[in-house]
């Protein structure tokens, strides 16, 4: 197996929180340009593994590596410049500029010269120019000069990509990122995540069990905390364990979106 194929690894890794382990012995290989899901029960520890991926949370035990390098003890900021960028970190909380304005904060701070940058008009107008280029991407372009609090829902969590697509990750990380949308939402945001995916690699985090079936690569199942079973859709989910995992009704959720 070539190590270089695999952008981020973790090796045994273990969270406890007072004698609760959250994360039990998690060994996570993402390959490069995939598009990699983690799914499971609630409380199965998804949550706790992306923190532990962007620092939030420092593991018990176990390595994490990224490109190779050993960030177990990295802080957040120098993982971020590293390219890990997980989307609602630097999610449009700037509810009063508009939809551009939002996605050129983004494209100033991965200069990381923010301050300079109210000096130049022509430094202003070359970032609105790809701001734009972002907002056509994730389908927001005749939104641009709307105030970002007026947006639908599902268009912020677009916004939101757009954002983060801005720094320029080498590895994106999205948590839910359908979570609480319409059918035509969720559609739209599946499509976009396969878009922006098509060069650079996609670590996420989704209930919707026809999200993941249509568009990730390679999924890992957690449940309390330890992964149950991993690989392509048609391998995961006619697996008994991690049918026996969701039971009942997400047992045909998991069957129901076979069809994709």
């Amino acid at each position: 197996m070539d190590q270089n194929n695999y952008i981020l690894e973790t090796r045994k890794l273990v969270k406890e929180f007072k004698g609760f382990t959250a994360v039990s012995d998690v060994s996570l290989n993402v390959r490069r340009g995939q598009i990699h899901a983690l799914i499971g029960p609630n409380g199965a520890g998804k949550t706790t593994v992306f923190n532990l991926l962007t620092k939030f949370l420092i593991p018990t035990s176990g390595q994490i590596l990224f490109n190779g390098h050993d960030i177990t003890i990295e802080k957040p900021a120098q993982v971020a410049r590293r390219g890990i960028v997980r989307s609602f970190q630097i999610s449009a909380t700037f509810a009063h500029l508009t939809v551009l304005e939002n996605v050129r904060i983004g494209l100033q701070r991965s200069l990381g010269t923010s301050f300079h940058f109210w000096k130049s008009d022509r430094t202003l107008s070359v970032l609105n120019d790809r701001a734009m280029e972002l907002l056509e991407t994730v389908g927001l372009g005749e939104f641009a000069d709307t105030v970002t609090v007026e947006l639908p829902y599902g268009r912020k969590r677009a916004l939101e990509i757009a954002t983060t697509l801005a720094t320029d990750p080498q590895l994106m990380l999205l948590d839910e990122p359908t979570q609480g949308m319409g059918h035509e939402d969720v559609e739209r945001v599946t499509s976009l995540i396969k878009r922006v995916a098509a060069n650079r690699t996609v670590l996420m985090v989704e209930h919707n069990m026809n999200v993941v079936a249509s568009i990730a690569d390679t999924i890992s199942v957690l449940q309390r905390g330890q992964i149950i079973a991993e690989g392509p859709y048609e391998v995961v989910s006619t697996n008994p364990e991690v049918l026996e995992a969701y039971m009942g009704s997400a047992e045909t959720e998991l069957q129901g979106a076979h069809g994709h």
